[in-house]
């Protein structure tokens, strides 16, 4: 099964990357949200991870709406992954179309169970 992650920061997006092709998804990578949205229109992959802070081209919440706006990738789910979890926050995980969020540090319980609540 395939997990697209975007993350900007390469020690993250390493981190992530080894925790999920460990427990056996198949991962692509993109380092910033052009490269994360066409990587997701063209390998369809089960869910994206998506860093909310994303610092080129758009951020990670403007990436996650045009995914879910986008009638070609808006089956896919997203789950943010995000250094702030306060209320509002939240708020604006959600109204971007984000199908739950993950906080930094990365828990890797708390991200493999979250995946799993999304592909089963």
């Amino acid at each position: 099964m395939k997990i697209l992650v975007v993350e900007d920061d390469f020690l993250n997006r390493k981190l992530v990357s080894e925790i999920l092709r460990r427990s056996g998804y198949t991962v692509l990578a993109a380092s910033n949200a052009g490269d994360g949205i066409r990587i997701a229109k063209e390998q369809q992959p089960a869910l994206v991870l998506m860093d909310i802070d994303l610092h080129a081209l758009n951020d990670g919440l403007s990436a996650a709406k045009q995914l879910k706006q986008d009638d070609t990738t808006k089956h896919i789910n997203v789950v943010a992954i995000t250094d702030y979890t306060n209320r509002g926050t939240e708020m604006r995980i959600y109204d971007a179309g984000c199908d739950a969020y993950v906080a930094n540090p990365i828990s890797c319980k708390a991200l493999l169970d979250t995946i799993s609540s999304f592909v089963k």
